[in-house]
């Protein structure tokens, strides 16, 4: 867990990656809108710097989340991106009073049909002997993984001097269908929510409106033009810009 800036007057931001992610990808935000609010970035279980677990679902993010939450003062608002968004609302649908505010970061609350194994297989058959930098590993990922920006984002959690990702790569496997999947729960969140999207992103559809505003009734929704599913990465400002209108409103 990182923590950036030190107001007291509200709740502090908490900040949720996705799969195969860090807080870490989160740290230029989190340093800018600390300029006003607290900004905490974590690690999920079983990557970064967190603990290896033996299960993945929803309901155990939730239920860590809500400890870190209760950790930084019993209330705080909520940027889930991807696996991210869905463990933060199941977080405030289980344990509404643990959350002001939320953002969901271009995911909504429904099962997909993709899976993200295969870049799994290409982590695990990567011959970390060989690699002695970033560079190294990416050469060797390129036939695998053939999008740069992937690469580029998988290789942030590669430790190069232990040759190890910071992931537990089995129990993702084992689990990849409760993570592309959405649990079944029950009750809603009353507080404001925003659904921010990317506008050339496919992961919020208009489809999805319904079970939104049944479990979120005051749920609004956003693009930001040219961005896809990374939309943080891509668009930076535009995500900041969004989210801090959106929270401190």
């Amino acid at each position: 867990m990182q923590s950036f800036g030190d107001d007291a007057t509200r709740p502090p931001i908490l900040i949720v990656h996705g799969l195969y992610g860090s807080g870490r990808n989160w740290g230029v935000i989190a340093k800018r809108l600390a300029d006003q609010r607290r900004v905490v970035t974590v690690d999920m279980r079983n990557h970064g710097a967190s603990g290896w677990e033996a299960t993945h679902s929803y309901h155990d993010l939730a239920g860590d989340l809500g400890r870190v939450v209760e950790t930084i003062g019993g209330q705080a608002d909520v940027i889930g991106h991807s696996m991210g968004g869905k463990g933060s609302m199941v977080l405030a649908l289980e344990a509404p009073a643990r959350v002001r505010r939320l953002v969901v970061a271009d995911i909504a609350p429904v099962a997909y049909s993709h899976t993200q194994v295969h870049l799994i297989h290409a982590m695990r058959t990567l011959d970390l002997s060989g690699i002695h930098t970033r560079a190294d590993a990416d050469a060797a990922l390129t036939q695998a993984i053939p999008e740069r920006d992937v690469r580029a984002f998988l290789l942030q959690s590669l430790d190069v001097t232990g040759r190890a990702w910071r992931f537990n790569l089995d129990v993702l496997e084992r689990d990849m269908e409760l993570i592309t999947g959405f649990p079944t729960v029950s009750g809603q969140f009353d507080g404001p929510t925003l659904f921010l999207s990317g506008a050339v992103s496919d992961y919020v559809l208009p489809d999805h409106r319904p079970i939104i505003k049944r479990l979120f009734p005051q749920a609004k929704q956003a693009k930001i033009p040219g961005a896809g599913h990374w939309l943080h990465a891509e668009k930076p400002r535009e995500f900041e810009a969004a989210a801090r209108a959106f929270l401190n409103a």
